[in-house]
């Protein structure tokens, strides 16, 4: 057996990258529509601004902390990869985004700038500018010494100002996308649309904002942009509420170091130099001349605009069988586990059953944990609305939840205002399980009704996201989910979980054994395999138990969406491991394993990837699904996902995202699309199985109506006929 521990891992950031990288891909992709390709663009970019803020900050203080200590070849050696591997990409987003320019343009749909268009769309623009921008401007002129460290906001796009006339002036203007459209549509001629960036509005509109108040002859605009450090501490000062420390601790974010500072490459090398200096930059921050454009997540928002076919077709929504033919979500789970996987499923079929538990007479009590909900959510709408009505409403809000921490800290204070019991979990423990638990009293006893899902309970990510939800009433699940609550409660206690995996108690461990036994099992020439469907794979544990297994010979199957440190198909160390990503319209979020277990199969969903924060210092859950047809179903869609030759890439030794080779001879298989039609067909099998139950009960009624009403009717025309003997004549 190998060495394990002298084989190389791939670098958890040059893997992020290269995640980002198949998003990119989407938008080179002729298959996708040309609107869904642009906002691709987006969510590049969106994902690119955060690798910044955190995994470069974090390497960045890595390196500061290492040099302290003598140490830093390996973090500056990673850093360097990273810029090349950044520019790269950046050269890769230039070259698609002139492409797509063109590929709008070709279809009549137009993104000028200032120089582009007629005086009579000038004018146009200029109106637009006074009338609903130019109250959102407030510039701010370089006279006094600034700190641009402090003035400048993390993500938001400047345009850096140059008037030249006897004297030189510098301005910084903002943006205002937050409050402006982005892109703005202009009128133009019949057949065609004409957009605009909300930069050029601003650039055309420039002399209505400094003449008058500075004399120049000529004035230059070029737009700028910064990440900072997303990094903050959790203040502990014991003399604040939870609620305070936070707050005061997104501050120090607001105040964070610059660890990016983009560009336009046209800007003047002296402006260049002056930027730099005023924002503090080291040679180990990325500065990156880029195009005239930045914040190209805003692309995310393009318009729609041009042909239905630019955009994805809509997908039906799939009716649950199980929910709807039920009168209300708890016979319906009192018949049998059901499970949904949005967003193929409407995510209102957990709202309504929340929505149900907030009035029925029979709930007495509903715990729930927060991690990132919609911005206007009936799931805390239905959770207030329990308070209300008496029951007893615990929410476990995590405030530690990145990027939304001011939006969890909001939703936590109005719950407490609305009565409801709000915990905040433990400070070293980020909570990340999606689970809730209703108690309800039938008859005399209290029964639980339990979700345990591998995504958040947020209305708008659910129409976007893949996920799994199991309802249950299974009496050792809902204790011990119950028992989970118990333990963020109640910290200092160690409940058992025989049945769930349960971070940071048990998941590591049981994930471990049941590894353990698939290297038994093959050693011992019995079947085993290992299927594993997770966002990320970088634990070093893991991937050493990983590699062990496939050395004995375990055959392993993964989909990973995005980081993967193991290197798969390395002879005498992985070739047993096959890695696939895909990447489409919808962004994969469910975690699934499945162990051979000689072939007595196990199967779990689970809210943690396979990182050491979600094992060691996150509360996480993963749980058996028990019921077979679930476990078929969920096996079916990971074979389906495992075919799929259209949207999936291979993850191998030096992550070059070669699309999964594609047979012409062979079906084309997306399979999003795929399964779609899978849980479709699944659903009106079980319809049409439910519609003859119901029939056949109909028939059967009916049968033993008419058997038991058969002696009655008998009686009754026996007592109204005449004997037989007063039929005889008489003489």
């Amino acid at each position: 057996m190998s060495d394990i521990k002298k084989i190389d891992l791939v670098p958890k950031e040059i893997s992020w990258l290269s995640f980002n990288g198949r998003v990119l891909q989407e938008a080179a992709d002729q298959s996708v529509p040309l609107i869904e390709k642009i906002r691709f663009l987006g969510i590049y970019s969106n994902n690119q601004d955060e690798f910044f803020k955190v995994r470069v900050a974090n390497l960045k203080r890595q390196i500061i902390i290492n040099k302290e200590e003598g140490n830093e070849t390996e973090a500056v050696k990673l850093l360097k990869e990273v810029q090349t591997l950044v520019s790269r990409y950046q050269s890769d987003l230039n070259r698609i985004y002139r492409a797509l320019m063109q590929e709008l343009a070709d279809n009549k749909i137009y993104l000028r700038d200032e120089t582009e268009v007629t005086e009579n769309q000038k004018a146009w623009v200029r109106n637009y500018f006074k009338r609903h921008v130019l109250k959102h401007i407030n510039p701010i002129i370089f006279k006094n010494k600034i700190d641009l460290v402090q003035f400048l906001r993390d993500q938001y796009t400047y345009l850096l100002i140059r008037m030249t006339g006897k004297e030189v002036h510098h301005a910084l203007l903002e943006i205002p996308s937050d409050v402006v459209p982005r892109f703005i549509s202009m009128p133009t001629q019949e057949g065609e649309t004409t957009l605009m960036f909300l930069d050029n509005v601003i650039r055309i509109g420039l002399d209505d904002i400094f003449k008058g108040f500075f004399d120049y002859d000529t004035i230059e605009a070029y737009s700028i942009k910064m990440n900072r450090d997303a990094e903050y501490d959790l203040l502990g000062n014991v003399d604040m509420s939870v609620l305070e420390n936070m707050s005061n601790s997104l501050k120090q974010r607001l105040n964070a170091m610059p660890v990016r500072f983009a560009y336009d490459r046209a800007m003047p090398k002296d402006m260049v130099a002056f930027m730099t200096e005023e924002l503090h930059l080291s040679d180990i921050d990325s500065c990156m001349p880029g195009n005239r454009y930045h914040n190209f997540k805003d692309f995310l928002s393009f318009p729609s605009v041009g042909p239905d076919s630019f955009e994805n077709p809509s997908l039906s929504p799939i009716l649950s069988t199980a929910f709807d033919n039920h009168i209300n979500a708890f016979d319906a789970i009192s018949k049998s586990d059901i499970l949904l996987y949005y967003p193929y499923y409407s995510f209102e079929y957990f709202t309504e059953f929340l929505r149900q538990a907030s009035y029925d007479p029979k709930v007495t009590a509903i715990k729930i944990n927060i991690y990132r909900v919609a911005r206007n959510s009936r799931v805390i709408d239905s959770l207030i609305d329990a308070a209300n009505n008496g029951k007893r409403v615990t929410v476990v809000v995590e405030l530690k939840a990145r990027f939304d921490e001011a939006n969890n800290i909001r939703w936590a204070s109005h719950l407490t205002d609305a009565g409801v019991k709000v915990l905040f979990g433990l400070p070293t423990l980020k909570i990340h399980s999606k689970l809730c638990i209703i108690s309800r009293k039938e008859g005399d006893k209290t029964v639980r009704y339990a979700h345990i899902g591998t995504g958040n309970f947020n209305e708008k990510t659910a129409k976007i996201y893949t996920d799994f939800a199991l309802f249950t009433k299974n009496e050792t699940l809902t204790q011990e989910v119950h028992n989970v609550f118990d333990f963020i409660e109640y910290p200092y206690t160690r409940p058992r979980f025989d049945k769930l995996l349960v971070s940071p108690i048990n998941a590591r461990q049981r994930i471990y054994a049941m590894i353990d036994r698939e290297i038994e099992n093959a050693s011992m020439g019995l079947p085993s395999y290992i299927n594993l469907k997770v966002n990320n794979l970088v634990d070093e544990g893991l991937i050493e138990r990983l590699y062990k297994a496939s050395q004995a010979g375990v055959k392993i199957r993964a989909i990973i969406r995005g980081m993967c440190s193991l290197r798969p198909g390395v002879p005498g160390l992985s070739e047993n491991i096959y890695i696939t990503s895909i990447v489409d319209r919808f962004l994969e979020h469910p975690r699934v394993m499945i162990f051979c277990n000689n072939n007595n199969e196990e199967l779990y969903i689970s809210s943690a990837d396979w990182m050491t924060r979600n094992l060691d210092y996150r509360i996480e859950v993963g749980a058996p699904v028990l019921d077979p047809a679930l476990r078929e179903r969920i096996r079916t869609i990971f074979k389906i996902q495992e075919s799929d030759n259209q949207k999936s890439r291979i993850i191998d030794a030096d992550q070059t995202n070669e699309y999964v080779p594609y047979n012409p001879d062979s079906p084309k298989i997306r399979s999003q699309i795929e399964i779609h039609r899978y849980l479709s067909s699944v659903e009106t099998k079980l319809s049409e199985e439910l519609k003859q139950q119901q029939l056949q009960t109909k028939l059967d009624t009916a049968k033993t109506t008419a058997k038991k009403a058969a002696p009655a009717k008998a009686a009754a025309a026996t007592k109204k006929a005449p004997a037989k003997d007063t039929l005889i004549p008489t003489k």
